[in-house]
């Protein structure tokens, strides 16, 4: 679909690994299957609970089934919505867009904040091409059963 800037299987790999910092958050780190994305999230630990598994990820521009812009608020609206699939959905932006050429390979690093809950995206320039500094997005998570 033509608003997701991200759809991927991620496997959580720790959480919580420096300790628990907050009583309703917990910081996790993942990767994608491929092993070219590595990931940190913060999540609301009393909305849904995080474990070492596999989760669908998706950061999308919008709620909407065909793919269409938010044009109006209040959002969701009704009917089906992207929302109906995924067990956990959050709303952010992204602040602050960087390059880290500290390893062999170059990648951009995406932070988004979603009410203080913060995600870090590191990948491959052409992964994260969509990401733009300023833009709103939907984050939603889904457990993937095996």
């Amino acid at each position: 679909m033509d608003g997701f800037h991200f759809d991927e299987i991620i496997k959580i790999r720790k959480v919580d690994a420096d300790g628990k910092k907050y009583d309703k958050v917990s910081r996790t780190d993942a990767e994608s299957n491929d092993g070219e994305t590595s990931i940190q999230l913060d999540i609301n630990s009393e909305l849904t609970l995080c474990s070492e598994k596999s989760y669908r990820m998706v950061i999308s521009t919008t709620l909407h089934m065909d793919g269409s812009t938010v044009t109006s608020y209040p959002y969701p609206p009704e009917g089906k919505t992207l929302a109906d699939k995924f067990k956990y959905i959050v709303h952010g932006l992204v602040y602050k867009v960087s390059m880290d050429t500290s390893g062999p390979d170059k990648k951009v690093v995406v932070y988004v904040s979603f009410g203080g809950l913060q995600l870090m995206l590191k990948s491959d320039p052409l992964k994260t091409q969509k990401f733009k500094l300023d833009q709103t997005l939907f984050l939603l998570l889904r457990k993937m059963v095996k």
